[in-house]
């Protein structure tokens, strides 16, 4: 039992050797590494710089959109309050529009 353990230390210990001289003998290897990871580096601040850009180009397109909901909103009830009044003040003709826009309506769907 004891030669074994010598042996795979032995062998392990021979391993270690051998990469740390790969390693030192590469420097193409080590070159392109260090390249290829200032690449990323700069990547990444380009892509953090996007990212903030486009969150905010996406908080200010939510803010836009909220005000001209806003506003839609606004638009919609004073029409609905205007049609409501129109119509009790004029229930004759608001009856007769409805009946020309269920005809016109009835008129379209037939010529299918």
């Amino acid at each position: 039992m004891a030669t074994a353990t010598n042996t795979k230390a032995n062998t392990e210990t021979n391993i270690k050797p051998e990469i740390k001289q790969t390693e030192s003998e590469a420097p193409f290897t080590d070159k392109a590494t260090s390249v290829a990871h200032d690449a990323v580096d700069a990547l990444s601040s380009k892509a953090s710089v996007a990212e903030s850009s486009v969150r905010k180009g996406a908080s200010s397109s939510a803010e836009a959109l909220s005000e001209k909901q806003l506003i839609a909103r606004e638009k919609l009830s004073e029409c609905t309050t205007k049609t409501r009044a129109f119509a009790s003040e004029n229930p004759l003709a608001t009856a007769g529009i409805a009946f020309a826009a269920g005809m016109l309506l009835t008129s379209l769907l037939r010529r299918k």
